[in-house]
């Protein structure tokens, strides 16, 4: 596999390609080039014929805490309607014909917690923790983030991890549908080595009018993202939104309300 990434480290191991965010620092959180590099892996995988799988992860103590705040200042300064990819990289998860699975250790918090969830199957270890935070410093994922969500989780339930921003267990997501299994930490790798191996058992081209098919079904919802994704770029030039990502910064409460007219 290609070596020339400074976020990613991607492997392939027969049909199998793992790509893992590799910022254990800032535990996975996105900056504009993470984005850009993961649509290039994962395009790059998605179509090449002789993969069955694409496995999504992190390194370290984290899968993805979202989008990395200590580079956004009303604007990341990437591609994409907030300078972040974020909606493309989502679609091509959803685009590509091969199952994305992700492989969940520790944090999936924020836009981690959208990839998991947008991802075809979710495997967790049991320290996994996951949950939303965008109310809280000031954004938001408009689109699959929320309304696909719900499609996986219910509507009270989504609103409940959007509004209060609380965070769940590994059983606690596997008990309302955000993933396919919880195992031990020591056992997640040979879990998810398990869940390949039978697909890569299967017709690749039934699996892949399978996804095109579930697909269709919330295929609006791209729509509603991109809709979205174009007013929160105007959220994130209010004093409301900066408000968040500077309490964020300063390991302090956001007083939001004094921004609100």
């Amino acid at each position: 596999m290609s070596s020339d990434y400074q976020d990613l480290i991607v492997t392939r191991d027969g049909g199998v390609v793992t790509v893992a965010i590799n910022r254990p620092k800032v535990l996975n959180a996105m900056r504009a080039e993470t984005v850009e590099e993961l649509i290039r892996a994962i395009d790059d995988a998605g179509w090449d014929k002789s993969v069955g799988v694409i496995v999504l992860t992190g390194t370290g103590k984290a899968f993805c805490t979202g989008g990395d705040q200590s580079v956004h200042d009303g604007k990341y300064n990437g591609k994409g309607t907030v300078g972040l990819p974020i909606e493309a990289l989502q679609s091509l998860i959803r685009d590509v014909p091969k199952p994305v699975i992700a492989r969940v250790q520790g944090y999936a918090i924020g836009g981690g917690n959208v990839l998991a969830t947008i991802c075809d199957l979710t495997i967790a270890s049991e320290s996994a923790v996951f949950g939303q935070v965008g109310p809280k410093v000031g954004s938001v994922d408009p689109g699959f983030g929320t309304a696909y969500l719900a499609r996986v989780v219910g509507e009270k339930k989504a609103r409940e991890i959007w509004y209060l921003c609380r965070r769940y267990t590994a059983q606690q997501a596997l008990a309302m549908g955000l993933v396919n299994a919880v195992v031990p930490d020591s056992e997640l790798d040979t879990e998810v080595a398990k869940w390949c191996a039978e697909i890569l058992e299967r017709s690749p081209s039934a699996i892949a009018i399978a996804k095109r098919s579930f697909n269709a079904d919330t295929e609006s919802i791209r729509a509603i993202s991109w809709m979205g994704m174009q007013t929160l770029s105007f959220y994130y030039n209010t004093e409301e939104s900066r408000e968040g990502v500077r309490a964020f910064l300063e390991k302090r409460k956001p007083d939001f309300r004094k921004h609100v007219r």
